[in-house]
C-alpha cells in the first residue's frame, strides 16, 4: 500500500463507489466492509453511494447498509432516495440520442438505453448483458430498435471486450459533441454517455449543499476513471489498489484492493484513525 501525503480534515461524509470499490471481484458485501460502515454510523459520520449503476441495482445494499442517504445512480444522472423517488434528474439533450447511438454502433458497439428507471437493450443475451442483469438483480427490457428512442435518457452504454474500439468511440464522442455530454468508463469494457453535469463531481457537490458539509470535509472512494470527478471535488479522495495507475495517481490515498478489503482497511486507517 503506497499512501500520499495529506491534510488531515474532519470527515463528515464518507460517499462511495460501489463495484471495484464498496463489493469485492465477486460482487460481494464483505462483513468486514458492513462493520466498517457501522463504525462510520457511530462516529456520526455519514455515509453514501454513487455508481454508473441503475438506481434499481443499488437498492440491494440500502437494507445492509441501513442506508438513508440518497442514492447516486448513472454516476449522478439519477438521483433517488432510498425507495427509488426521484430527488434529481439529468438527461442527454434530445437532439444528441440518436447521433451518439449511431457514433457507437458505427465503432462496432453493443448499446444500451437507460430511460428514466428503465433499461433498455436490442438482444438480452448480447456482450455483458446477462453478467450485468446478474450484478445489478435488474432485468433489462428488450425492444426491436433505437430508432425512435429520444426522451428521458439519463445513460447510454457503449459495450465492448475491444478496449481500443471503446477508445475510439469515446475520442470520436468528443469530436462529435464535446463538452455536450460526459463519457467515462466505469469497467473497461463500458462506455458511459450521461449529461455532462451527470458526473460524481457533481455528486460531492449536491450532497455537499445537502447536509451542509464543506467539500472539504468529505471524502470519496472508488476504482475507475468515473470516480476522478469526485475525487477533484473532495477533501479527502482513496484509490482503490485494483485501479488503474492514472486513477490511483488522481487520488490522496491508495488503499489495498477491492479483493483485499480496500474499503475497509481505508475507512479503518484513512477516516475514523485519523
Amino acid at each position: 500500500m503506497v499512501t500520499a501525503a495529506v491534510s488531515d480534515p474532519e470527515i463528515r461524509l464518507l460517499i462511495s463507489d460501489v463495484d471495484g470499490t464498496l463489493l469485492s471481484s465477486k460482487k460481494v458485501l464483505t462483513e468486514r466492509a458492513l462493520r466498517a460502515v457501522d463504525e462510520l454510523r457511530e462516529s456520526d459520520i455519514l455515509f453514501a453511494i454513487t455508481s454508473s449503476r441503475p438506481p434499481h441495482g443499488m437498492t440491494m445494499l440500502v437494507d445492509p447498509l441501513h442506508l438513508t442517504t440518497p442514492l447516486s445512480a448513472f454516476n449522478g444522472g439519477l438521483i433517488t432516495d432510498c425507495s427509488l423517488g426521484v430527488i434529481q434528474e439529468k438527461t442527454i439533450s434530445e437532439p444528441l440520442v440518436q447521433p451518439i447511438i449511431e457514433l457507437l454502433r458505427a465503432h462496432g458497439l453493443s448499446m444500451w438505453v437507460y430511460r428514466d428507471l428503465e433499461w433498455l437493450v436490442l438482444d438480452l443475451d448480447g456482450p455483458h448483458v446477462r453478467h450485468e442483469a446478474a450484478a445489478i438483480h435488474f432485468e433489462p427490457t428488450m425492444i426491436a430498435t433505437f430508432d425512435d428512442v429520444a426522451t428521458g435518457i439519463a445513460k447510454i452504454v457503449g459495450v465492448s471486450d475491444d478496449a481500443d474500439a471503446v477508445a475510439a468511440a469515446r475520442k470520436a464522442l468528443d469530436a462529435l459533441v464535446g463538452h455536450d455530454v460526459s463519457a467515462t468508463s466505469s469497467q473497461t469494457y463500458y462506455l458511459d454517455v450521461t449529461h455532462p453535469d451527470a458526473n460524481k463531481g457533481k455528486v460531492v457537490d449536491f450532497l455537499s449543499v445537502l447536509y451542509e458539509i464543506p467539500t472539504e470535509a468529505i471524502a470519496t472512494i472508488g476504482d475507475m476513471h468515473n470516480d476522478v470527478a469526485m475525487f477533484a471535488r473532495s477533501g479527502l479522495s482513496i484509490a482503490m489498489g485494483n485501479g488503474p495507475h492514472d486513477v490511483q495517481l488522481a487520488a490522496s490515498i491508495r488503499t489495498t484492493t477491492n479483493d483485499d478489503e480496500g474499503f475497509a482497511h481505508a475507512v479503518e486507517h484513512f477516516i475514523l484513525h485519523r
